[in-house]
């Protein structure tokens, strides 16, 4: 596919700087508590534009996916959550936060990042569908978050694309303190009690000081990994119980996996062909709980975040989700400007509210 020829962004705005950690090429902004990133090349006339969200013990570095975007005619932007990635540098929006990285104790608090930095990118690329790409953790709060958002388009996504998502605790470390009897009652009253803490094989070969592709910064995605918290498992855990019931996300859904999973230790003769974060047999038995238009793509040999593997299954999917947006985009149609101004009007609350939001089910039910 001949893609248009990238062009510098008109002038930045306001409070936008120039990215800390990959330099001039992206842009970073607050946004809330959470950060938004942006590229600063882009198509002339885009045909989307695309929104990243990272997963646990992860920020967005991927300037590759970024570059794939782009030369495929779609502008990119990526978000890194409160407790995560740059909101927790030296001037973040989040580097006082007592809490500690990745913490989330309610869906609420997700919900309430996504709708920002989806709303903040329909205000950059206005008339646009808005793809988001989400990956791992960062795909089961997408999927919910986009389901709550089912009856107000301009809210959520017109199209998501989750690489690898965190539907299930099967086959992860976290899967014995998910079980656990006690989880509910740990979460409510300690709920920054750890229960997991596992060094991560995977990121640590992934790293270049190991052999590695990618030189990511150790402090915000740790190869000695990241402990889990009660009170973050007993939000993630039912997140998933959700999840399982079944959601009613309205738009197109491309659902990535790898092909096989495998343990994460150093042992492991395929760490580098194998999602060995999660168990890829229970994402493909919940794939089409997400909605009512959900295809699947299988990459052989992919790792856990498909956009980090090796050179021909990370071009298996990078391909793959060009040529779904290439297929789906033709036949959304993103929300009018009107309904865009009505989304501005409401506050972050309102569109939280527990009493018409199922993202927020999980805090009330078993």
């Amino acid at each position: 596919m001949h893609a248009p020829s990238p062009s510098p962004r008109p002038a930045p705005a306001a409070r936008w700087r120039v990215d800390r950690l990959l330099g001039a090429a992206f842009e970073e902004r607050p946004l809330g508590p959470a950060t938004l990133v942006r590229a600063v090349d882009r198509p002339q006339r885009p045909r989307a534009v695309v929104l990243h969200v990272h997963g646990y013990n992860d920020y967005f570095f991927q300037a590759h996916l970024a570059r794939a975007v782009v030369a495929a005619g779609h502008a990119f932007c990526a978000v890194d959550l409160r407790r995560a990635g740059r909101s927790l540098l030296d001037g973040g929006p989040g580097a006082d936060d007592p809490l500690p990285p990745h913490y989330v104790a309610s869906l609420r608090e997700a919900g309430a990042d996504l709708s920002a930095a989806a709303h903040a990118v329909r205000e950059l690329e206005p008339g646009l569908p808005l793809v988001v790409h989400a990956h791992s953790t960062g795909g089961l709060g997408a999927a919910l978050w986009a389901h709550a958002a089912r009856d107000d388009p301009a809210h959520g996504p017109d199209l998501l694309v989750l690489n690898s998502p965190f539907f299930s605790l099967s086959g992860s470390r976290l899967a014995d303190a998910g079980r656990s009897a006690v989880l509910e009652l740990l979460g409510r009253r300690r709920p920054l009690a750890v229960v997991s803490a596992n060094r991560s094989e995977y990121a640590t070969y992934q790293h270049a000081s190991h052999g590695g592709r990618w030189d990511f910064d150790t402090t915000l995605k740790r190869p000695e990994g990241l402990p889990a918290r009660a009170g973050w498992l007993r939000t993630v855990t039912r997140a998933q119980a959700r999840l399982a019931r079944g959601l009613a996300v309205p738009g197109p859904v491309l659902v990535a996996r790898s092909d096989s999973s495998g343990p994460d230790r150093p042992d492991n003769p395929r760490l580098d062909a194998q999602d060995t974060v999660l168990d890829v047999g229970r994402i493909a038995a919940l794939t089409h709980r997400v909605g009512a238009d959900v295809d699947a793509l299988v990459v052989p040999g992919g790792v856990h975040d498909l956009a980090l593997s090796a050179d021909a299954a990370r071009r298996t999917y990078l391909d793959g989700v060009v040529a779904w947006l290439d297929a789906r985009l033709p036949g959304v149609r993103p929300p009018d400007a009107g309904a865009r101004v009505a989304v501005t009007d409401r506050t972050r609350d309102d569109m939280h509210d527990d009493t018409r939001d199922d993202i927020h089910d999980d805090e009330e039910q078993p």
